[in-house]
């Protein structure tokens, strides 16, 4: 036979899609296993299609995850996030994909990982990427994970079945520290910064401190060379200062402003009354869509946070914060208190759908 054939789930989780393996049935970490992943996604493509394989040409299309035995006494399996980039043979575990985390619930359930009750199951989830534990609520009917539901997510055509995401103690998931650096704003290449690390490391910066009044369409902003190369020097810049290097995909950087009315990709208007800030984020290089779900849950937690940036746009909101982004309204819950004198992220709640789209084998050759 030519090609290897290795079992394979492709599902959406959120916003993205990815190649859920059995942890099994891949190499151990190393090159062997980084090549399976780059064929089956079809990178590297220097035309940024993935045509050879079943990447969708974007960052949040082109993932996959990898679900083993737990190695953690409160988890039911271990999950492995990897990052692949669409045009040079990079794959990244620096960080979470917190809308793949809503995949792996459904996966466990109905791969029989875990055993599953009509209603709703719990699957405790042990994110090797960043040491953390993730509570998944997922609906089950018939002893599989339900599909069909009355929950909107915005980015997603439809509805779905909502489930819920708990992800407990998400600071300091990459560096250690919830405020890496120890402040909660500084200066960075001529721009004013907020560096904190919750489920993943985030850089918030102010759209109008880049000439942007921040409800730009991802096109518009992919397009712009020079904003581009700024945004990569602070980024590069605050890596540095976390102590993070070599990453593309962590930190991510993301430029907020505050309540303002915006029209979504699918045209939906939103006036500036039912969002609390607007932000765009930018992914392996690339405008994302809709907001990267560990960028959001990080945002939520700076707004709870006296002296970031967020927090300066936000205010003391109560209950969830709503997040205008280019495909519609987020809602994130997030709780942080003082703690040995500094801020302590407790959880971040999030809310999302899943299915499971095709099952068989991915083809390598």
């Amino acid at each position: 036979m030519s090609q290897k054939k290795i079992r394979a789930v492709y599902m959406r989780g959120g916003t993205s899609r990815c190649l859920v393996f059995h942890h099994g049935d891949l190499p151990a970490p190393g090159p062997a296993r980084d090549h399976i992943l780059l064929m089956a996604l079809g990178s590297p493509d220097p035309y940024g299609r993935q045509l050879d394989g079943l990447g969708g040409g974007i960052s949040s299309l082109s993932k996959a995850c990898i679900i083993g035995p737990p190695t953690h006494p409160d988890a039911d399996v271990d999950y492995t996030f990897a990052q692949v980039d669409v045009k040079s043979p990079v794959v990244d575990y620096s960080g979470n994909c917190g809308n793949c985390s809503s995949a792996v619930g459904p996966f466990a359930i109905d791969e029989r990982l875990v055993k599953a009750a009509d209603g709703e199951t719990l699957v405790r989830i042990h994110n090797t990427n960043t040491r953390k534990i993730i509570v998944s609520h997922v609906p089950v009917k018939d002893g599989e994970a339900a599909v069909e539901g009355d929950f909107e997510l915005a980015g997603v055509a439809g509805r779905g079945a909502r489930i819920t995401l708990d992800f407990t103690d998400p600071g300091g998931a990459g560096t250690g520290r919830l405020l890496p650096t120890g402040r909660p704003r500084e200066w960075i290449a001529g721009a004013e910064a907020s560096l904190v690390d919750a489920t993943n490391p985030m850089v918030f910066v102010r759209a109008k401190d880049l000439g942007l009044v921040g409800t730009e369409r991802p096109q518009a902003i992919d397009a712009d060379r020079g904003l581009a190369a700024r945004l990569e020097a602070i980024r590069v810049e605050a890596a540095a200062r976390m102590g993070i290097s070599g990453s593309a995909a962590v930190p991510k950087i993301a430029m907020v402003t505050a309540p303002v009315g915006f029209t979504a990709l699918d045209g939906t208007r939103y006036e500036s009354d039912r969002v609390d800030v607007v932000a765009r984020v930018i992914s392996m290089g690339a405008c994302h869509r809709a907001f990267a779900l560990t960028a959001a849950m990080c945002l939520a937690v700076a707004a709870r946070v006296d002296g970031t940036l967020v927090r300066e746009y936000t205010g003391k909101v109560a209950g969830d914060i709503r997040l205008g982004h280019p495909s519609g309204v987020l809602p994130i819950d997030a709780a942080v208190r003082l703690q040995s004198g500094g801020p302590w992220a407790e959880r971040v709640t999030v809310y999302r759908t899943a299915r499971r789209i095709m099952e068989g084998f991915a083809r390598i050759p």
